[in-house]
C-alpha cells in the first residue's frame, strides 16, 4: 500500500502551527498520565515512541544511552506541562476546542489530513493528527483510516472510536503486530499456539518486511470491524455508559466494563465479520489477542475455537456468536442499572458474568 506522507500533504496557511499544537496536546497529556504504566511497560513505550519520533524502522538497532538521554529530555519536557489544560488548536485565524474534532476535520479536509480526539482507559485524553489514507460513510457512522502520523502521544492505540466516528491508526496497527511478535519471540515462540498458527497462516517472514505490511493491511481490516462494533454497542447502550465508564476509571470496574463492551463489539461485526471471510491468518490472531480480562470473561469462546483447531467445523465458532451478543447487552445493560460497587470484579466472582453457553462438536 502507499500511503501519503505528511509531508507531502502539509500545505496551507497554519497547518505547522496545528501540528505544533496537537502535540503540545499530547504531551500535556503524557505529562499526567505517563506515570500510570508499571515500568517496564513504560520504558517499552518510550523506545517504542523515540523509535516513531526518529523514524526508525523496527529493524534499527537503538543506542542505549542515546534513548535514555532522550527520555531524560521529555521527562523534563513533561515536568513543565504538568497542571495544564489541553490549549486550543489554530486554524488560521479560528481556534478550536482541542476535542472538536468535526471542526478540525471540516478544515483538513481538503488537505488530505484528519485529527482525532478522545479519551483512553484511566479517562487519559488521546490526541493524534496524520495523513489520511481512506475515508469511508457507512449507515450512520464514518471511518478514518490514518496513515503516518505527525503528532501522538505515548499511548496511541490502534483504534478509537467517539459518537459516530471511528479512527483505526495503521501504524499503531503495524507497531502493535510488531511488538507482539517480538514479546511471543521472547517467551520463547511456541510452535503451536494462536499466534504461531497466525503467523504461519499469513506467510510472516521476519527478514521480508512485506510480509508484515501484508499483515498489516488485514489487520487494519479487523479493527475496522471492532469499531464499527464499539459505534454500534454504543448506539445500544445510550449516552450512559460513557459515564459510567469515567465513574470507574482507573479500577478494576473499568477493566471489566471495557471487556464486555468488547465482546459485545466483537460479536456484533468482528466476529461475524471474520467468520464469514474465514482467513485463518485473521482468525488466529484474534485469538492470540483474546487475553486478560476477555479471556477470564469469555473462556466458552476459546474453548470453541480449540475444538475448530482441532478440526471441527467453522460452525462450531459460529454458533457462539449470537446468543454471547444477546448476553453481552444484558450484561452490559446490568452494570449500567447497578451501582459500580455491586459488580463482580474479582476473580472468583467473573463467572456471574459468563455466558451459559455449551460448545457443540
Amino acid at each position: 500500500m502507499t500511503q501519503p506522507t505528511f509531508e507531502s500533504v502539509l500545505s496551507g496557511e497554519g497547518l505547522s502551527e496545528l501540528r505544533a499544537a496537537v502535540q503540545r496536546n499530547c504531551d500535556i497529556a503524557d505529562a499526567q498520565h505517563a506515570g500510570n504504566y508499571s515500568l517496564c511497560t513504560y520504558l517499552l513505550k518510550m523506545r517504542e515512541f523515540y523509535r516513531w519520533e526518529r523514524r526508525l524502522p523496527f529493524s534499527a538497532a537503538l543506542n542505549h544511552q542515546e534513548v535514555g538521554d532522550w527520555v531524560s529530555r521529555r521527562e523534563q519536557g513533561w515536568e513543565q506541562l504538568e497542571g495544564l489544560s489541553p490549549g486550543a488548536l489554530p486554524l488560521g485565524a479560528a481556534r478550536h476546542d482541542p476535542f472538536d474534532q468535526d471542526a478540525v476535520n471540516r478544515r483538513l479536509d481538503p488537505h488530505g489530513l484528519v485529527y482525532g480526539a478522545g479519551y483512553g482507559r484511566g479517562a487519559r485524553p488521546l490526541f493524534f493528527l496524520g495523513a489520511l489514507l481512506r475515508r469511508e460513510d457507512f449507515d450512520g457512522y464514518r471511518v478514518y483510516v490514518v496513515g503516518e502520523e505527525t503528532a501522538r502521544d505515548l499511548a496511541a492505540p490502534p483504534a478509537m472510536s467517539r459518537g459516530d466516528l471511528i479512527f483505526v491508526r495503521r501504524e499503531s496497527v503495524r507497531r502493535l503486530l510488531f511488538e507482539t511478535v517480538e514479546a511471543w519471540q521472547m517467551r520463547g515462540a511456541p510452535a503451536d499456539d494462536p499466534l504461531a498458527r497466525a503467523l504461519r497462516a499469513y506467510g510472516y517472514d521476519a527478514a521480508e518486511p512485506e510480509t508484515l505490511e501484508r499483515m498489516t493491511d488485514s489487520e487494519v481490516e479487523s479493527a475496522v470491524w471492532h469499531e464499527v462494533g464499539e459505534v454500534l454497542a454504543g448506539q445500544r447502550l445510550g449516552p450512559g455508559w460513557q459515564q459510567r465508564v469515567l465513574e470507574v476509571a482507573g479500577s478494576r470496574g473499568e477493566v471489566v466494563a471495557r471487556a464486555v463492551r468488547d465482546h459485545l463489539a466483537d460479536c456484533l461485526t468482528t466476529l461475524p465479520a471474520l467468520l464469514d471471510d474465514g482467513t485463518d491468518g485473521a482468525i488466529h490472531f484474534y485469538f492470540a489477542n483474546l487475553t486478560g480480562m476477555r479471556a477470564l470473561l469469555f473462556p466458552q469462546l476459546r474453548a470453541a475455537y480449540d475444538r475448530w483447531v482441532d478440526g471441527a467445523p467453522l460452525a462450531v465458532l459460529k454458533a457462539q456468536v449470537g446468543p454471547a451478543r444477546e448476553h453481552w447487552l444484558a450484561v452490559a445493560r446490568r452494570l449500567l442499572d447497578e451501582a459500580p460497587n455491586t459488580w463482580p470484579v474479582e476473580d472468583d466472582q467473573l463467572e456471574a458474568l459468563q455466558p451459559d453457553l455449551r460448545v457443540r462438536t
